[in-house]
């Protein structure tokens, strides 16, 4: 698949399931509404008392599923960061196309966003036939 398809696809997930590790090396994960860049990074909120917040800062390396109707979804193992400046208005912009009562939510103490960049991703469609499974790869 190349990139714009991929977008196609992805963007159809409104949530996700993000796992990371905490300090301790215990998985956790979360499940976060969700919004897909053209460059298919994956865009969520949280609050910065949140777990994910803590281990996603201190320790990138994550994990996100992405699923919709049926059986078609999307694993991608990734880093996440926090943007600023034009790439947090990148990543609130594509955010708020999806979820607009996001912008409520940043009068909350704490609100912010974080954003996965994809490193590798399996892409499925059981839902077709006959069955759709590829594995990519990002440069980093």
């Amino acid at each position: 698949m190349d990139k714009p398809a991929l977008y196609a696809f992805m963007s159809h997930a409104r949530y996700g399931v993000v796992a990371s590790l905490a300090a301790d090396g215990t998985p956790q994960s979360a499940i976060v509404g969700v919004a897909i860049t053209t460059e298919l990074d994956i865009v969520f909120d949280t609050l910065k008392t949140t777990r994910k917040y803590a281990n996603l800062t201190a320790r990138p390396a994550c994990s996100v599923t992405l699923w919709w109707g049926g059986e078609q979804t999307v694993q991608v193992d990734g880093a996440a960061f926090e943007p600023a400046g034009a790439d947090l208005e990148q990543a609130r912009a594509a955010y708020f196309s999806v979820w607009p009562d996001g912008r409520e939510r940043l009068s909350w103490a704490g609100m912010t966003h974080l954003v996965v960049r994809p490193r590798w991703m399996r892409v499925v469609d059981y839902d077709q036939s006959p069955t759709m499974i590829e594995e990519l790869s990002f440069p980093l």
